[in-house]
């Protein structure tokens, strides 16, 4: 399948949609990696241990990025759980015109 035709199966875009996720924490963490061991290398020739802040900071930031993406977005995550509760609470009211 070209990556330029549309999409209409659901299932497919849902997994397009987790994948693309995964791997936008993936490259997040590599930037944080790198850009975390400059700055470690940075503070400690300058005789100061300044970079444990923005390693912290960041870290924390990734560590939601990473909750978010590997534990919420799972099959049983909460979005698609709002998502059911919301399609279960509509078809009790009914068509609407």
């Amino acid at each position: 399948m070209s990556h330029h035709h549309l999409i209409t199966d659901p299932l497919e875009r849902l997994a397009r949609r987790r994948a693309g996720a995964k791997l936008g924490w993936y490259l997040h963490a590599g930037v944080y990696l790198f850009v975390n061991l400059l700055l470690a290398v940075l503070s400690m020739s300058s005789g100061h241990h300044w970079a444990v802040f923005p390693a912290v900071g960041w870290g924390i930031g990734l560590a939601i990025h990473g909750v978010v993406v590997f534990v919420l977005a799972g099959s049983s995550g909460l979005h698609e759980r709002m998502v059911q509760a919301e399609r279960d609470r509509l078809a009790q009211q009914g068509p609407r015109s």
